[in-house]
């Protein structure tokens, strides 16, 4: 298994060399990759392919014995596993136009019925009835699928929402009992693409893709395995506010809150549920309300964002027209700050018990992170010597090490300095569990974000809301790009 420290350094160079990956793709680095070769070794038997595609499309498994019976007739020749299976989803609508010409791409270089376009197939869909018609030959008696299903790895073709939509269908594969769970590589067709900075697959597309396309297919099939933790948000609010919940969040009909943790002062007779899994970060505050709006704009007008540039320089823009920068958040200055609403309890490292932690009162945006890249590869929790670490109670941090590193970022000019990395952002914590308890007061709103996705939160004066994160049981499987 790949190393955390390995995890680490490679994010740590990668959200600055996106553009040296990118030209790299274009050079004629490594060993030449034969596409017939590539094809013969990724390529499932036909007969799979079809019973998997006809298997999803249906929603039905009855074909598979069909299927069984006319390839393992009395006297037929048995296939033959491919020596690394590869099943790829595409989010054809990432990548501005390179998402259409990917999967054509995609599809040359191996059986077209393995790769799935999201906008068709879901990767729900893929769990409960492509590795289910697997499940079902090998069931039967398929050497072939079972050999298949044992190796199958995945190739995700998208920005890190997409990742983590298929990381999450892919984890309920742990509850079922179904094992194993599919390793994961990702080729970065989003904005940020900060889960493909983490784990070495580089932060944007290369420019020579079509080639470039190759090499990533066979780094899949052989590059070492690593862990991903994941983290379970719940949301517990006042009932009648309604919330705007993004894709990341489902209501729910009732959900608990940590029972070790009292809650002082009175609960409103009904509360409304939410609950969610990221990856990668979760914030409150400016960040978050700056991304909402940019969010709302694109959604506005669409032919702004053409792509990940154009992207960026409008979010820059809209930074400084919300604020950030220049104007306070209200008519009160001292309402400013997170402080005059929120509360922080926490699970520090190696402790069970929950304690609750000051709020500085200059910061404006608090951020949980998982990962060592934020922000198109930024790492604000910085590089921490270990004397401070150890003044602080902190352990290096890594993407699997059970752990959120908790920050806060004050008004635009610090954050600007936190992501050119010319300075840290405050440290605030280390934890394996948080808890935020927010009430309004003169706040009738706050604004939060998850993964990328934000929303804009109701707050009450009466009653506080609570979020609650605590990490997933299991860990995502990672095939580490840097080999």
């Amino acid at each position: 298994m790949e190393s955390p420290r390995t995890v680490e350094s490679g994010s740590r160079s990668s959200g600055r060399t996106s553009v040296i990956e990118s030209i790299r793709g274009c050079t004629l680095a490594g060993a030449r990759i034969h596409k017939e070769e590539l094809r013969r070794r990724i390529t499932m038997p036909e007969y799979v392919r079809v019973a998997m595609r006809e298997a999803i499309q249906t929603k039905d498994l009855d074909s598979v014995k069909r299927h069984f019976d006319s390839t393992h007739s009395e006297g037929a020749e048995q296939a033959e596993p491919p020596e690394s299976p590869l099943v790829v989803f595409i989010n054809s609508k990432s990548g501005g136009r390179h998402g259409p010409e990917l999967k054509a791409r995609l599809e040359e270089l191996m059986g077209e019925e393995q790769v799935f376009d999201l906008q068709a197939v879901k990767p729900h869909e893929f769990v409960q009835y492509g590795l289910s018609c697997l499940e079902k030959f090998a069931g039967l008696g398929d050497i072939c699928a079972k050999e298949i299903r044992e190796k199958l790895r995945i190739v995700v073709a998208g920005g890190d929402g997409t990742v983590g939509w298929v990381l999450g269908c892919l984890g309920e594969l742990h509850a079922m009992g179904r094992e194993p769970v599919p390793p994961t590589g990702i080729v970065p067709l989003g904005t940020g693409n900060d889960l493909s900075r983490s784990f070495g697959w580089g932060g944007s597309f290369p420019f020579n893709w079509k080639s470039a396309i190759k090499r990533i297919l066979d780094r899949v099939t052989s590059a070492p395995l690593c862990r991903l933790d994941s983290w379970k948000l719940v949301i517990s609010m006042p009932a009648g506010e309604e919330l705007e919940a993004p894709h990341s969040l489902k209501s729910v009909e009732d959900s608990t809150l940590d029972q070790e943790l009292e809650i002082e002062g009175p609960l409103p007779e009904k509360q409304s549920y939410y609950e969610g899994v990221f990856y990668n970060y979760f914030s409150i505050g400016m960040d978050a309300q700056v991304a909402y709006g940019f969010h709302h704009l694109r959604n506005e007008k669409p032919y702004l964002a053409q792509g990940p540039l154009s992207n960026k320089l409008i979010y820059s823009g809209y930074s400084c027209k919300q604020g950030w920068f220049f104007t306070p958040c209200s008519s009160d200055p001292g309402l400013r700050g997170l402080k005059n609403i929120l509360r922080i309890y926490v699970k520090k490292v190696n402790s069970s018990k929950w304690d609750q932690i000051p709020v500085p009162s200059s910061v404006r945006s608090i951020v949980a992170l998982n990962l060592p890249s934020y922000g198109s590869g930024r790492n604000p929790w910085g590089h921490l010597k270990p004397d401070y670490l150890e003044k602080r109670g902190f352990v290096e941090a890594t993407a699997d090490d059970g752990l959120l590193e908790i920050f806060g970022l004050k008004q635009g000019w610090h954050a600007s300095m936190v992501m050119v990395e010319l300075i840290s952002a405050k440290h605030i914590a280390q934890a394996s569990a948080i808890r935020f308890e927010l009430r309004g007061g003169e706040w009738k709103e706050g604004y939060m974000q998850m993964d990328g996705e934000p929303w804009k939160q109701p707050m009450d004066k009466e009653f506080s809301t609570f979020i609650e994160i605590k990490r997933v049981p299991f860990q995502s499987v990672m095939i580490h790009g840097d080999t």
